[in-house]
């Protein structure tokens, strides 16, 4: 029953996500897709994971990534058209911006403190009953 409202709200409530994701999935057709709790994953060969809606991007063999990446999903299912503006993209920047990544060097600050990382894990960890990054 779960994984039906969650798809549901993902293809309704978290549409615009939904759509990108799609758009991204295509672009990796050939890669390995599978199903995980509702959400359609895909093995690509980038060193980060990404979600979008119901679509999850992994690197191959890391479970807690995966675990990780769902809970994105589960924030996606939540916040709908507001997730990209309170998680994709303070996510994004917090990832990529070179001096946010020096102060977590420096500071030693895992990048999973902060709040959107934060309760991507929480949210898979509790779902899903599996280890996510930390």
């Amino acid at each position: 029953m779960f994984i039906w409202i969650y798809r549901i709200l993902q293809c309704t409530w978290g549409i615009v996500q939904t759509l990108l994701g799609f758009v991204v999935f295509l672009c990796h057709f050939k890669d390995r897709h599978f199903v995980y709790n509702g959400a359609i994953a895909t093995e690509w060969k980038r060193s980060f994971g990404l979600s979008l809606g119901l679509f999850i991007f992994v690197w191959p063999n890391d479970s807690h990534v995966l675990v990780h990446e769902y809970g994105h999903t589960l924030q996606s299912m939540v916040l709908g058209p507001l997730y990209l503006i309170l998680v994709g993209i303070p996510s994004a920047l917090w990832a990529n911006l070179p001096f946010l990544q020096k102060r977590r060097m420096e500071q030693h600050i895992s990048y999973y403190r902060f709040y959107p990382e934060k309760s991507a894990n929480q949210l898979g960890e509790k779902v899903t009953k599996e280890k996510s990054m930390r």
